[in-house]
């Protein structure tokens, strides 16, 4: 796939708006190491009250109390949120899996992940799409902290 631009997105007020409304957020491709981005968003998203649920095939435990899942399936709670850490030909599989939990509300994809047919099917099955943009950085512009 190579790499497109996002012709499906939010705009900046509909983006402050799922910051405020949605409470717990399911973080695809989440990591324990440190140094990766996906482990400071999803620590951040901790650290400012969100329920965040990291998800990890391979991984055992994020930080104290916060288990990595396997998959959304493996998260019984409902989620508001998907955060995306994966490349862009998995993004198809996770609008899908969002869709079959019928919960979410808003599938966000992180800077440089953009699949227009994942979020067409996303938009089409009543969930919100960010697309290609950083949640603790937008976050940090529309809410502060």
């Amino acid at each position: 796939m190579e790499c497109e631009f996002p012709r499906i997105n939010s705009n900046e007020e509909d983006i402050k708006e799922y910051l405020n409304r949605c409470k717990s957020i399911a973080v695809v491709g989440a990591s324990n190491n440190p140094t990766k981005d996906s482990h400071r968003v999803t620590k951040y998203l901790i650290e400012h009250g969100y329920k965040v649920y990291p998800i990890y095939p391979k991984g055992e435990e994020f930080i104290a109390g916060h288990p990595y899942y396997r998959s959304l399936k493996d998260i019984k709670e409902p989620i508001d949120m998907v955060v995306v850490f994966r490349k862009p030909q998995a993004v198809l599989a996770i609008a899908d899996a969002c869709i079959d939990r019928g919960d979410i509300k808003v599938l966000w994809t992180q800077i440089g992940i953009v699949n227009n047919e994942a979020a067409q099917k996303a938009k089409e099955n009543s969930i919100d799409v960010v697309q290609n943009m950083c949640i603790m950085v937008e976050y940090r512009e529309l809410i502060g902290g």
